[in-house]
C-alpha cells in the first residue's frame, strides 16, 4: 500500500538509496501526463547510462523537461495547472549552479523554496543527503556539501512532508 501524498514532499537519501523510484511511485497513482523536471546534464557516458535507466523505468507515462539551471521558473510554470511534478534532483541542480553558472546559488535556493511553498499541485523533490560522510578535502566539494545541506534544510521547511530513504526503505520525518 502506497502512503498518502502530502505535497510538497521532499525525498532525501544517499546515492542509490531508492529515492527516485520511491518518488516516482508516489506520483504513479495520478493520471498522465506526469511531469519530470530533470536537472542532470549528460556530460559523459556513465551519466548517459544513468539517465537512460531512469527514462526506461518511467515507461512513457512521464513528460521530461530538462532544466539544469532555471529550475525555479520551470517549476513556477506549473502553478494553476494541477499536474503532478517530480524534480530530480536538487543536488545535481546545485552542482550545475556551482560549476557552470554565474550568480548566487543561495538566491536561487531561496527562489526555489518560494515556488515550492506556493505549489498548488502534487509536487515531489528528490535530493541527496551528502553531509554524512567525511569532510571533503577541497574547497569546492566543501562548498557543495554545505550548500546541499542548507538547501535540504530550507526545502524541508518549505515542504509539507519529508521522507528519508535508506536501503530502499522510507522513513517519514515530517
Amino acid at each position: 500500500m502506497t502512503p498518502e501524498l502530502r505535497s510538497p514532499l521532499l525525498v532525501l537519501g544517499g546515492a542509490k538509496s531508492g529515492k527516485s523510484a520511491y518518488a516516482e511511485s508516489m506520483l504513479d497513482r495520478f493520471e498522465p501526463p506526469l511531469f519530470y523536471l530533470a536537472t542532470a546534464q549528460v556530460l559523459d557516458e556513465e551519466m548517459k547510462e544513468r539517465v537512460e535507466s531512469h527514462r526506461l523505468r518511467r515507461k512513457g507515462r512521464w513528460e521530461t523537461i530538462e532544466c539544469p539551471f532555471l529550475l525555479p521558473s520551470a517549476l513556477a510554470a506549473f502553478e494553476g495547472k494541477g499536474r503532478p511534478v517530480l524534480v530530480d534532483c536538487i543536488t545535481l541542480w546545485l552542482s550545475n549552479l556551482l560549476c557552470y553558472a554565474s550568480g548566487d546559488p543561495e538566491s536561487s535556493i531561496d527562489e526555489l523554496c518560494d515556488v515550492v511553498a506556493a505549489a498548488d499541485h502534487p509536487l515531489i523533490l528528490v535530493s541527496n543527503e551528502v553531509g554524512e560522510g567525511i569532510v571533503p578535502d577541497n574547497a569546492l566539494a566543501r562548498r557543495f556539501r554545505d550548500l546541499a545541506g542548507s538547501a535540504n534544510q530550507a526545502l524541508a521547511r518549505a515542504c509539507a512532508s519529508v521522507t528519508l530513504l535508506t536501503a530502499g526503505l522510507p522513513l517519514h520525518l515530517k
